[in-house]
């Protein structure tokens, strides 16, 4: 059975009655079955589908929106626009018509069915780019269509917020360190926007004497980790700083596939493509350690669950 810490408190100071109010403090769950061979390692997974819009992409989303109406760069007369692989765009389009918005979202033409039906279901409009140039594409077209009407639109630019990542640093650094006791060691996921990890890494490293933080990309450019980036080949966020990470961990697409279908039939826990690769990545630094006799806690993200996902076809594969 998997072991599950939570806690629960206030996200945000919002109405009591909002479905926003249930934005983060999100279990966090032992993976007993994925590290049973890795004497002395612990490894968690932050369970962020327990977020209302399924996605640890809630958290930034909201807290990017709440930044544009503090600063007043968003009104009622401006539509919500940006660039998104999915996640984040189901979390602006959840918000949106929660506060009364519209949204308008530029969303690669691949996207999974599953999330073009749950923007439409929530009412977003929804621009498609080109298939072939991923979410940078999608990037590249948001950014034209901002800035052919600039007074139309706040466009939050996730990749590029600053309130993207200090999300991650007021709450999900913060949730970690309560529900593992400070006892965490180790700290990977694989990075899209590199909000989350850039945000909670920040959070760790200051309250955590010598805690490890270690980031995790797609093998190539040509990959199919649906909205993690290769930086070496994508267009770099502005928000992303390399030198948080004490190292970074190359993942196969072939491998995440293979944990996201592994997740499922030992842990019972369906997840996502990037849940996957960072589980992958957390298995990868427990065999080091107890290759070398140590012990260690490794904390991941299960980013987000697998409903998203299952009409790709590397469920039916074994």
């Amino acid at each position: 059975m998997a072991h599950v810490l939570a806690f629960h408190k206030p996200a945000a100071k919002l109405e009591s009655t909002s479905i926003l109010q249930q934005i983060g403090n999100t279990p966090l769950i032992r993976l007993a079955k994925i590290d049973a061979d890795l004497p002395g390692v612990e490894i968690f997974g932050k369970a962020e589908f327990f977020n209302p819009g399924g996605s640890v992409k809630d958290r930034p989303a909201l807290n990017m929106i709440l930044d544009g109406e503090r600063t007043g760069r968003l009104t009622r007369d401006r539509v919500i626009l940006d660039a998104t692989s999915g996640n984040t765009g189901i979390a602006y389009a959840m918000i949106a018509a929660a506060r009364g918005y519209q949204v308008k979202l530029v969303l690669p033409a691949n996207a999974s069915r599953e999330r073009k039906a749950i923007l439409k279901a929530y009412g977003a409009e929804v621009v498609f780019s080109d298939a072939a140039e991923s979410s940078d594409g999608a990037i590249r077209l948001c950014r034209a269509i901002y800035e052919a009407d600039p007074d139309r639109y706040f466009y939050p630019d996730q990749y590029n917020n600053p309130a993207n990542w200090k999300a991650h640093f007021d709450t999900t650094g913060p949730e970690i360190i309560e529900q593992t006791d400070g006892r965490i060691t180790h700290f990977v996921a694989a990075m899209g926007t590199s909000g989350s990890f850039v945000g909670t890494s920040r959070r760790l490293k200051r309250d955590i004497p010598g805690v490890q933080c270690i980031s995790a990309q797609p093998a190539s450019g040509f990959h199919g980790l649906e909205g993690l980036k290769h930086m070496p080949t994508a267009i770099v966020p502005g928000i992303y700083d390399p030198a948080l990470a004490d190292h970074n961990l190359w993942i196969e697409t072939e491998d995440a596939y293979a944990m996201a279908r592994r997740l499922g039939r030992e842990e019972g826990i369906l997840v996502g493509i990037s849940a996957g690769a960072n589980v992958v990545a957390a298995r990868k630094i427990g065999r080091e350690l107890a290759a070398s006799g140590e012990s260690g806690v490794i904390v991941t993200f299960l980013c987000d669950g697998a409903s998203k996902y299952l009409s790709e076809p590397f469920w039916d594969e074994e």
